[in-house]
C-alpha cells in the first residue's frame, strides 16, 4: 500500500508539473527591434516571455495560432514590471492584437495562455507571437 501511495504522489507530482509555468528572456539581434518567438501551450499551462523596455516606448504584440488539436482559443496578457497577475493589457478582452505604450521602465511580461473548453480539456495551441519595442 506504501509503494501505491508513493507512486500516486510522484504522478501528481509529475502532473502538476507538466502545467508549471514556463518562461523566456526575449532578445532582439543587433540592430533589430522585435522578433518572432513561437511555442505550444496545453490546458493550464502558460508561458511568460520577458521583455525589458523604457517609459513611453512603444510596445507592439500580435498572436496567430498556428495549430491546435482544440478550438485555438489562446490570448496573451501584458504584465507591468514587478506586477503580481494584474495586467495593463488583457487579449481575452482586447483582442490578440496590441499597440501600447509602456508607462515605466522595467522588464515586461507577456504571458500566453489559453482559455475555455481548450484549457479545460487538455489541447495543445501552437501560436507564434511576433513581438517589438519602439
Amino acid at each position: 500500500m506504501r509503494h501505491h501511495l508513493i507512486l500516486t504522489a510522484l504522478i501528481a507530482s509529475l502532473a502538476s508539473a507538466a502545467w508549471a509555468q514556463r518562461a523566456a528572456e526575449v532578445k532582439f539581434e543587433p540592430g533589430n527591434f522585435g522578433t518572432m518567438v513561437n511555442g505550444a501551450i496545453t490546458g493550464n499551462e502558460y508561458f511568460d516571455y520577458k521583455l525589458g523596455a523604457q517609459a513611453g516606448q512603444e510596445m507592439f504584440a500580435d498572436l496567430k495560432v498556428s495549430d491546435t488539436n482544440g478550438n485555438g482559443v489562446i490570448y496573451f496578457n501584458i504584465l507591468p514590471p514587478g506586477s503580481d497577475g494584474v495586467a495593463i493589457y488583457n487579449g481575452s478582452i482586447d483582442g490578440n492584437t496590441a499597440r501600447i505604450d509602456l508607462p515605466e521602465d522595467g522588464d515586461y511580461t507577456i504571458r500566453v495562455y489559453l482559455m475555455g473548453n481548450d484549457r479545460d480539456t487538455d489541447k495543445t495551441v501552437g501560436y507564434n507571437l511576433d513581438l517589438s519595442i519602439q
